[in-house]
């Protein structure tokens, strides 16, 4: 079983059938998955952190939305340029990025 350290999850707008159509997708969610793991994979921590793309969270304003457990924190309008911040203030630092929180 796999138990990582943390677990970001990504919100893609994915549908009941498979479609990814709505406001996170229209917003370059599905390049954030990416970028999540091109990044956690250059900093050698593919042992220590899971990376999931979810449906809607119901928030679409807010959104791209990503979330990080196990300290459940939210973080809205994320960009690709954020994924760097949150991985290494975040992930490696354990410090939550107090201007992205939702």
């Amino acid at each position: 079983m796999v138990s990582p350290k943390y677990h970001i999850f990504v919100c893609t707008s994915c549908r009941i059938n498979g479609q990814q159509k709505g406001f996170c997708y229209s917003k370059g969610a599905v390049d954030l998955v990416q970028r999540f793991m091109e990044e956690i994979d250059d900093r050698d921590l593919s042992g220590e952190v899971m990376i999931t793309n979810t449906g809607c969270f119901g928030i679409c304003d807010k959104g791209p939305i990503v979330v990080v457990y196990p300290e459940g924190v939210w973080y809205g309008n994320v960009t690709e340029d954020d994924v760097e911040t949150i991985v290494e203030q975040h992930i490696e630092g354990g410090l939550v990025v107090e201007s992205l929180v939702i």
